[in-house]
Formats: C-alpha cells, structure tokens, sequence
C-alpha cells in the first residue's frame, strides 16, 4: 500500500470546503465533519480546526473540544496506519501487553505515539467488543482477533510490505461476517440459541406488518403487557418510555437507536448488528409509527465502523421495498428514515443524553435530568433511545404478542436475555436465556468449574464470589446489560478492581468533581491497598468515597464506578484483610491469614492466588 501524499495547505482548504458542504454546513453533523477530516488526513491540527470553525460559524474552542473528547480523534498528524490493542482486563488476560509490545517492537512504533516514518500509530484502546476471541486489536477499520506473537509478526511484516488493512484478514467469520460488505474475521461466537432472537424462521417485515394493522394505543398496550424493559441493565419499562414521548406535544419526534455498546464485556449487540439488522430496524420503525416520529439515527460505536456500510445497505434495501422512507407499507402520512452516526471512541456515549449530545456534534457530556429525553432529547425535541437488543424485543413482541413475550422469564423481569460471556471459560460467547437463570447454570454451560468469581453487569456492575452463584441473573436479583466476566482462582482480584477504576477514571467525561477526582482518589487508595500499606480504616474510607461519588456524580458513570470497590470489599473480604497493615498501636490483628493458608500451600503444592499479596498475574 503506497503512503498518502500529504495535501498541500491550498487542496487542504478546498478539501475542508468539501467536507462541510458535503453536510450543507449544518453544526450539528460537526461529528461527521471532524470523522471525515481524520480519516483524509489523519488529524485535525490547530489551522484545520479554525478553518471548520469558520465554515461552521462557531468558536474553534467548540472544535478543538470535540478533538480533544473523543479518542479516535488527534490534534496532531497520526501515522497512515493507526493501531489499536484492546486492552480490556479479558484482554489483557489473554496477552494484549504482549500483543502490543510485539506490534511496537516489529513497526518500531512506541505505545502511544507514532512511528518515525509516519506510516504507523500505536495504541491501546479501552474496549474492542470482542472479549470472546481475545486478544484483538482494529487496524484502521480491520478488527482482528485471536492474536498471537506469531500471527502478530506476520500481521507486523505484511504491513511493513505494504499490505492493506483489509488485506490482512486470511479467513472469514461465520453468518454475516462473511458478506461481502463486512468481510471480517470476527466470529459470532452463538453458542446457544433461545426462543425470541437467536432463534431459526424470523420472518423479515412480520412484525411490521402485525404493527401496522394496529393502532399506536393497541400496541402500547401490547408492550406493557410484555413487561419488556430496556434491555441496557437499567430496566425501564419500554412502554412507559414510547407512552411519554408520544404525549408530549412537539412539533417533531425521534426514535434513536444506542449502538454503542462500549461496556467491556458486552459483545451481543455486535451480534444482533451482524446478524440481526432488519429485526433491528423493524423495531426502530414500530416505535416511530408508535410515537409519531419521521426521523431516526442508530448511534453505531467507532469500533464497530466495519459493519457500517452493510448497515447501510440494510438500509437502502429496506427503502427500495417500501419498509422505510415515504409512504412505509404504502400507508399514507407514516414517513420514517433513518442515519447512521458514527462514533468516535467515547465510553461516556452509551449514556443517553451523552448519546444525543454527540449525535448533535457536541462533546459527548451528559445533560441535567429533568427533562428526559422523551420530553426533551434530540435536538430539544421528545426522542426515544433504546439500544439494539430493546428494539429487538420489541420487533418480536408485536409480531407474536406481549402474553407471549411475557412467558419467557421470572414473571417480573420478562422474555429472554443475550449474555455475552467471557473470561476462564472453555466456551465464551453469546447465550440467549430466560430471565432468572442462576450464575451457576450459566457458568455450567460455559464450562467454568474453576470459577472463583464472576463480574455480572461489565465493571459498573458487581463482582460475586463462589457462594453466591445460586443468585439469579434477572432484575431482582442481578441485573446486568448482558456482560459476565469469569474469573478463576489463577486471577488477581485487586488488580482487576484497579484496572477497572483506571478505565473509569479515563473514560469520565471530567464535568462533575466527584467523578473527575473521587475515582482517581479511589485507585491511588487501593494501589496503596495492593502494597500492602493501608490498615483497616482505609476499608471504610474506600466505602465512604464510594458512596459519596455515587451519590453526587451527575450521570449513570459516576453512580456506578465505584461499584468494583465495593462489591469486593462485600464479597471478597479476605483479598483486602491478607494485605491490611496493622493498625498502628502496637498491636498485630488477630488473624493472620497468611500464616493460616501457609500450610494448606504446602500440602496442595500451588499458591493461592486470590489472596496471595505476591501474586503477580501480568
């Protein structure tokens, strides 16, 4: 592949006069705008900024915020070839440092920063979406998985040759990823398929059609029925949300579609996205006939970028048959089409009003609530979000019904679930189950007997040890957006709580002080606590801190990122209790644990790594 040819400063000016009027230099698509620029020229340097500021008629403050919020943005010129490693904690279990340093030994390229030559950049990346077939790394849009040092050097010397990134992948997934617009080596990784949206014989425009011979009030009625709720781990009641936007009076309504499945752990939408794009959207346009919108826009994550152009064909075929656009099912006044909005790297989007802040090419920084979005989002009009799988549901709901939907589950949390499952199991990968399946069950069906502890929920949820797999996974028990991580006895458990704080403590959005500063507070006290320099007192100070930043952050971020520290510190009493000081006046505690498990050590031959303080998993 032959290097780009930098543009002069005059084709640089004619091509950012391109850009913005490709968007009819509309500030609001400024997302698009800087997407575009990055990808041409591989970053948007200060003169570039102020040249769209210009077009845009706003601040090149308002610019070079956007640049400077989203990751795969850069104020500076990147290489031809940026390179990121996943390094999510399944991730980095299964080899992304060594991934990485290979990549930056091989293109002489530092993590980080760029190579001398300009034709490489090297990174690591919070969270792929694909922590079933880890390690992987997104070369350009190319996501490869499964890597090995060896794969790596080959993957290191074709690029070094002049390979594409597209070229790079040798074999093709299965179901979709093999289409020609995807083309990727990702595997779906279904391994069990349920009743309602894994499952063979669903009949594309079924649910559409049911929809449509119904009126708006018979299908609320028949979503309430359902009990479905957001399928995002937050558990609002679909029906609730559609009721509240279809009554409030505006001029406009939109329906938006949260793609942007950035929780680590949580790979299903991914899924759905390949092999579920029609179901998606049928249900995107149900909720639009329901609430009486004419627009729409899947939010689709930066990572996922391969898929976009087979959404888009999805899309266009959906059009040319009449099921979106003018005149849907050729019935008179239902006008409805959607976009797609690319993100660009920001873990804060998945948050709905940081969502409709960045579709309106703002920063992606939440918004105060009151109001909510169905009263006021989208560009201050009542705007429906619901992510992939909620549309999903709701698709499938009008088609066979909310008695049947209902069904499924433990009667209070209804239907099924998509788990995206990985870690120490034999079988990672997608499973769609009933609502109230134990941690237990599912773990059986992984295959992890070594399991010590599973996170339920990605890091904002709760960490569980051995005794407390009996629980359910369902609302009123453990709830979860889809994510379940497996630990094993082999795993450290505080370095997992510290590497999930540093990815909260990078992916705040810095507008609240108690989530900007309280979660950098809570890693430096418990990287004090794995040097073994704390004492009992810093116990309660971690649980304090806790629930101060969670009660005061101002979005869902906040309120959960502590979470990793408490739900340990619950659970999981003795990790801390084998590395607490004594307490200072003169007296040892009571119970050494150390000296306790020595014996038992001794006897079985191997550490116990959990509570092993000398452990070091890297």
């Amino acid at each position: 592949m032959a290097v780009k040819q930098p543009m002069n400063d005059q084709e640089r000016v004619a091509f950012i006069d391109q850009v913005c009027r490709r968007y009819q230099f509309d500030r609001s698509r400024l997302m698009d705008i800087l997407l575009d620029i990055q990808a041409e020229l591989n970053g948007i340097e200060a003169p570039l900024m102020e040249a769209v500021a210009q077009r845009l008629s706003i601040t090149r403050v308002e610019v070079e915020g956007m640049v400077s919020f989203y990751a795969f943005f850069s104020a500076h010129r990147q290489g031809e070839i940026v390179i990121r490693v996943s390094n999510d904690i399944v991730d980095r279990h299964a080899g992304a440092e060594e991934v990485a340093r290979i990549f930056s030994e091989e293109l002489q390229t530092p993590i980080g920063g760029d190579s001398e030559d300009g034709r490489f950049s090297l990174e690591f990346i919070p969270f792929l979406g694909m922590s079933d077939q880890a390690p992987a790394a997104m070369i350009g849009a190319t996501i490869l998985t499964r890597l090995t040092p060896e794969k790596v050097r080959t993957i290191c010397a074709r690029l070094k040759s002049g390979v594409a990134p597209s070229d790079l992948i040798e074999h093709y997934g299965d179901g979709n990823n093999a289409h020609p617009l995807v083309c990727a080596e990702v595997e779906n990784g279904i391994r069990q398929r349920g009743d309602v949206l894994l499952c063979e014989g669903i009949v594309d425009g079924a649910a559409l059609d049911s929809a449509l011979r119904r009126t708006p009030d018979d299908l609320l009625a028949e979503l309430s029925e359902s009990g479905l709720t957001g399928r995002g781990g937050a558990g609002f009641p679909t029906a609730r949300k559609w009721r509240v936007a279809a009554d409030t009076a505006a001029e406009r309504r939109y329906v938006v579609c949260n793609a942007d499945e950035g929780e680590p752990g949580t790979f299903k939408d991914r899924v759905l996205l390949t092999e579920r794009a029609d179901l998606m959207v049928e249900g995107m346009t149900i909720a639009a006939y329901v609430i009486g919108a004419e627009a729409g826009i899947i939010y689709l994550r930066g990572e996922y970028a391969y898929l976009r152009a087979y959404l888009e064909d999805v899309l266009r075929q959906r059009r040319e048959r009449g099921l979106l656009g003018e005149t849907i099912a050729g019935r008179e006044g239902f006008d409805f089409d959607i976009r797609i909005q690319l993100g660009a790297g920001a873990y804060i989007c998945g948050e709905e009003s940081a969502l409709l802040s960045s579709c309106e090419g703002l920063r992606g920084e939440p918004k105060n609530r009151p109001p909510f979005p169905v009263e006021s989002g989208y560009l201050g009009y009542p705007t429906v979000v619901d992510n992939v799988e909620t549309f999903c549901c709701a698709a499938r709901i009008m088609e066979l019904g909310g008695a049947w939907f209902g069904g499924f589950g433990t009667g209070r949390t209804t239907g099924t679930k998509l788990f995206s499952v990985s870690g120490d199991c034999a079988r990672p990968g997608v499973y769609e189950l009933p609502f109230g399946i134990t941690v237990q069950d599912l773990l059986d069906l992984v295959e992890a007997p070594d399991a010590a502890a599973v996170q339920v929920g990605g890091p904002s949820g709760q960490m569980i040890n051995s005794g407390q797999f009996e629980r359910r996974l369902c609302l009123e028990d453990l709830p979860t957006g889809g994510s379940v991580m497996v630990f094993s006895l082999h795993r450290n458990i505080l370095e997992i709580v510290d590497h999930f704080l540093e990815f909260f403590v990078e992916e705040s959005c810095g507008y609240c002080t108690p989530c900007r500063v309280g979660n950098v507070f809570l890693k430096k006290r418990i990287e004090k606590v794995r040097k073994g320099l704390c004492g009992a007192e810093d116990l309660g100070y971690l649980q304090e801190l806790g629930k101060t930043i969670s009660m005061t952050s101002r979005c869902g971020l906040g309120l959960t990122s502590p979470n990793p520290v408490i739900s340990t510190i619950r659970n999981f009493p003795l990790v801390y209790a084998a590395l607490l000081k004594s307490n200072g006046d003169g007296l040892e505690p009571s119970f050494d644990i150390q000296h306790a498990l020595e014996e038992s050590r001794r006897l079985a031959k191997r550490r116990s790594m959990i509570y092993d303080p000398t452990y070091d998993d890297a």
